[in-house]
């Protein structure tokens, strides 16, 4: 009788695996309320090398790390229309406490714009005191209907970026480096992600924004998912909570604004784009764990030399994890590595020592051979180099190869609906088209350059609209 698989295969149920995956390599689990999540000290350790990341890229554009209150007054969601009218069904409303009921219902922020903005106005007063450049990382609350551990919970993680500038052009550039130099840099070189940077319709602009800036990444199965995102904010919030400036000229000023920011759900994307069926794949650069070095028996002189091993190769810059669990059966403890998507196993055993060697598990390309034990030191670092490319260009051969170009809706359609992404016009499309899409489960991801850029402007001539389910 054949065995059976540890994962639901992807060609057989991609949702399934997904969860499936999530809960044999340790990531999450779902939280006691509907919508919340339990995240496992494997998936925090992940989460900790993203942030790790990224906050080293926020602070090298001058931004600081700040924090701001969970409780949001109901009053401030108002004072900004578009602001509140997209977020009101996502919000969760506290009413009472300490046994009483609350003067003013509190918000649970679904995002900071509104209580940062009641500071940046008390904060700001001069020309001198801009850029204001501030970020936090936090927990958010969205009440969600249809919850999926990491794409979509009640409450996830994230940073949320916040900033003043004296001038729109000021404003305009930095929402542009951050998604550039930060977060595109993020993705291609850290998660070894191949991105998609663009610019978010009207329709699927974020509430209160006067233009979003966005990277969409192609999942397993062919979806969409928005990684991260950065948002012109213009005076609309200036302008609600009055937030001025005495110019060099002397004259009162609005500033102009950004926020931005990434998330937990990420760490689904990691799942659905370099997963596959015998588990995760994690780009070496973010991985907490680059190599396990296993003991196969618990002989005293293979626990030793994997101890030594570990040692050697912490020396050489690698982050190591020495498994000498060997009361645990050894297919176990490989296949749960495996799940884990460890990059590299070194595996240990008595006939390896008397020959010189260690078995060499490479996890993203696959395969096994001996290696010299004394080489491995040297070896592994251009190992791990090589596999971080390898997992880079499948994700570019992926969306190269899935996407369709087309010139009618129909087509776009068809193509988003087989399970792959359209480029269509703009112009052949346009809002109707946009508005049409919906009643096929697909969107506008983004609206892009004929060469690739990020447009201008959301009718410049030659835009682009990438058309795609997702999640």
């Amino acid at each position: 009788m054949a065995k059976a698989p540890v994962l639901t295969p992807r060609a057989d149920d991609f949702p399934r695996w997904y969860q499936d995956l999530i809960t044999k390599a340790e990531l999450a689990d779902n939280g006691p309320v509907r919508g919340s999540m339990v995240i496992r000290p494997y998936g925090y350790g992940l989460w900790e090398r993203m942030q790790a990341e990224l906050d080293a890229r926020i602070k090298e554009t001058g931004t600081q790390n700040a924090y701001f209150p969970l409780l949001i007054p109901e009053s401030y969601l108002a004072r900004e229309a578009d602001h509140v009218e997209g977020f009101a069904p996502e919000l969760a409303v506290v009413t009472h406490g300490g046994g009483k009921q609350l003067e003013e219902p509190a918000v649970v922020r679904p995002t900071s714009e509104m209580i940062v903005n009641e500071y940046f106005a008390k904060w700001v007063q001069s020309h001198r005191d801009l850029p204001l450049l501030i970020n936090q990382w936090a927990n958010v609350v969205r009440w969600e209907l249809r919850p999926r551990l990491f794409l979509r919970t009640s409450e996830f993680l994230w940073q949320e970026g916040h900033t003043a500038h004296a001038t729109y052009e000021e404003a305009r550039a930095f929402a542009a480096r951050i998604h550039r130099r930060v977060y595109e840099d993020f993705m291609l070189n850290v998660l070894a992600m191949d991105v998609v940077p663009g610019r978010k319709t009207v329709r699927e602009r974020f509430a209160g924004a006067v233009n979003t800036l966005t990277l969409e990444g192609m999942m397993g199965d062919g979806k969409a998912l928005q990684m991260a995102t950065s948002h012109e904010l213009g005076q609309n919030f200036a302008k609600a909570f009055n937030t001025r400036y005495l110019s060099r000229e002397g004259r009162q000023e609005l500033v102009w604004q950004t926020s931005w920011g990434s998330t937990t759900r990420m760490i689904g994307a990691l799942v659905m784009m370099h997963g596959d069926d015998d588990g995760l794949r994690v780009p070496p650069r973010l991985a907490q764990i680059q190599a396990v070095v296993l003991a196969i028996k618990g002989d005293e002189p293979v626990l030793a030399k994997v101890h030594e091993l570990g040692d050697r190769l912490k020396a050489a810059g690698v982050r190591v994890h020495v498994d000498d669990r060997t009361d645990t059966p050894f297919g176990r403890r490989a296949v749960d590595w495996e799940l884990k998507g460890v990059p590299v196993r070194i595996e240990i055993g008595p006939r390896d020592l008397e020959n010189g060697t260690a078995m060499l598990a490479r996890r993203i390309p696959g395969g096994k051979e001996p290696v010299a034990l004394d080489a491995l030191a040297g070896l592994l670092p251009g190992i791990l180099e090589e596999d971080q490319a390898t997992l880079l260009r499948q994700s570019r051969e992926r969306r190269e190869s899935r996407t369709t170009e087309v010139s009618t809706f129909e087509e776009a359609v068809e193509a988003a609906t087989a399970g792959g992404w359209a480029r269509i016009p703009w112009a052949a499309l346009g809002e109707e088209g946009e508005s049409k899409l919906a009643d096929h489960a697909v969107t506008v991801r983004c609206l892009v350059a004929e060469d690739g850029s990020v447009p201008d402007a959301d009718d410049a001539p030659g835009n682009v609209a990438v058309v795609a389910r997702a999640y």
